[in-house]
């Protein structure tokens, strides 16, 4: 997707700002609700003009709370931007935050945390009236920090309406990898415009995005988003699909200093390799993305300012992708049941003048005009990959989001290996998104190359849009894959489940539907 959650969570040793462990009071109507409960409320970042909250709920009482709502009061003009880790509302001075779906309840003795980004001006007072399903649990006051003139992290954005929330910390362990029915994943080359296996049969791709991977390890919060075990793929599997595009971080592969070491390096990649190995066995070919990168960029459509991998880059950095890529081939070289995306979205025609700099700056890197940093190109990375023997497929998204691939092929970089395809990113909100755009912009790039729909989806909850984009590119011969299989609220963005059984949402059973029409 265009952006996602660009929060940069620290440690709780880092947390800034006010925190308190509350005495539980007891319900006044005890014998009705039973409930006990504290809340610790904290600032964990405050830049002046803004602030990143976090509160955190403790069950005091001997029975679970199930479900839960949070609410309290402001007493300032602090005015919510965004949530995540619960659902987040204010009317007025009141906040109110309702259990996510994936976490419902708090179990005796436990605790969550949620959070939130707010705007104020003036002084950010401390709120106060906290309770929990009507139940008292907070103080009136309590101690506001300071903003400080230059934040130790990144001002947090907006979040826009597709961001991803992050969850409550996964487990560390890499995904175990008992050996399921079925057969192995397809090895894949490109043969004229189409992708093909090893014994020359067209393999056209139908599969989902699963998303995490990207955001979880750099916010310090696990290494996946929801369960990558046996079962939760079965359950992706059962819906027909022969693919899997895993978004991965550069920050949290390269093991550098800003991600906890317990989420980067040997630990990352160790647990992206068991989660491509479990793909395979199901049968299922795995697509590597590269999706967060370094380098600060400020300029227009930004989803952060922060220097290190913690949002959608307008290009991947030189000083980093490079060494990504080159790490990540030599882990995958010989499995070609591993594509490797190069690159999620470029978008450098937001950041150049002309179109003309903006394809180049996509194809050859370096110094960019509207960009401050060295800018790892097209070629650089396939180059990258190549030095070290790997043949695998290699996916490149356009302009635009990869939304624009109307220079694609007279920019396309030399490949020795001749494996490239083009990566196309089709929503409901972008430019191209008519059957006309598709004919004029996107037929004459698969007449000549393979086309793998890294991304498509809609916005509003529903499917027509996928109801008119699919049979498109089926007739055209073109692979897809939906964005998203994760649980988030599909009104913030496309997700296909409300649950990792399979449920379905209601955009979700349109995708499912059609991939069923297939078989």
């Amino acid at each position: 997707m265009r952006s996602r959650t660009t929060l940069l969570l620290g440690t709780a040793a880092a947390v800034a700002g006010f925190a308190a462990a509350l005495l539980p009071l007891a319900a006044s109507s005890a014998a009705a609700t039973a409930l006990s409960c504290s809340v610790s409320y904290s600032v964990t970042n405050d830049w002046g003009s803004g602030f990143t909250a976090a509160a955190t709920i403790t069950d005091t009482g001997g029975a679970a709370v199930q479900p839960w709502t949070l609410t309290y009061t402001t007493t300032g003009n602090q005015t919510l931007q965004s949530g995540w880790n619960g659902t987040w509302s204010q009317s007025g001075h009141t906040v109110t935050v309702a259990a996510p779906s994936w976490s419902t309840g708090i179990a005796a003795g436990g605790s969550f945390t949620t959070n939130a980004n707010f705007g104020y001006s003036g002084a950010n007072s401390a709120p106060t009236g906290f309770a929990v399903n009507g139940v008292a649990c907070g103080p009136t006051t309590s101690p506001t920090p300071s903003p400080t003139s230059s934040p130790t992290t990144a001002p947090p954005t907006t979040a826009p309406p597709t961001t991803a929330p992050p969850t409550t910390a996964p487990p560390t362990t890499a995904p175990p990898t008992t050996t399921p029915p079925g057969g192995a994943a397809p090895a894949l080359h490109v043969s004229g415009n189409k992708l093909v296996n090893a014994s020359g049969s067209t393999v056209t791709l139908h599969g989902v995005n699963r998303s995490g991977a990207e955001f979880a390890c750099v916010q310090g919060t696990g290494l996946f988003d929801g369960p990558v075990d046996q079962t939760s793929v079965a359950a992706m599997a059962s819906w027909h699909i022969n693919a899997v595009r895993v978004p991965l971080n550069e920050d949290c592969w390269l093991g550098e200093s800003n991600v906890l070491a317990a989420y980067s390096g040997a630990n990352y990649i160790n647990a992206i390799k068991s989660y491509v190995s479990l793909l395979h066995q199901n049968g299922l070919v795995a697509i590597l993305d590269l999706h967060w990168t370094d380098g600060v960029y400020s300029g227009n459509s930004s989803g952060c300012s922060s220097a290190t991998a913690t949002c959608q880059k307008p290009m991947p950095d030189a000083a980093g992708a490079i060494p990504f890529w080159t790490s990540v081939a030599n882990t995958f070289k010989g499995d070609n049941s591993t594509v490797f995306d190069l690159f999620n979205e470029p978008y450098p025609d937001r950041a150049t003048s002309t179109t003309a700099q903006a394809w180049t700056c996509w194809r050859d890197g370096g110094t960019c005009s509207g960009i401050n940093y060295q800018v790892a190109g097209m070629q650089s990375m396939v180059n990258a990959v190549r030095s070290t023997g790997a043949s695998n497929v290699l996916m490149l998204g356009g302009l635009a989001y990869s939304n624009d691939l109307t220079q694609w092929l007279p920019y396309e970089p030399t490949d020795p290996d001749h494996n490239l395809a083009a990566s196309w990113h089709s929503y409901n909100f972008n430019t191209c998104s008519s059957s006309s755009c598709w004919s004029s912009q996107i037929s004459p790039v698969l007449a000549q190359v393979p086309l793998v729909t890294g991304e498509l989806g809609e916005s509003d909850c529903a499917h027509g849009y996928l109801d008119t984009l699919l049979p498109w590119l089926d007739n055209a011969g073109a692979s897809y894959l939906a964005w998203t299989w994760n649980t988030w609220d599909c009104s913030s963005g496309p997700s296909l489940i409300s649950a990792y059984d399979g449920t379905a949402t209601a955009y979700g059973a349109g995708f499912k539907a059609h991939l069923a029409g297939l078989r």
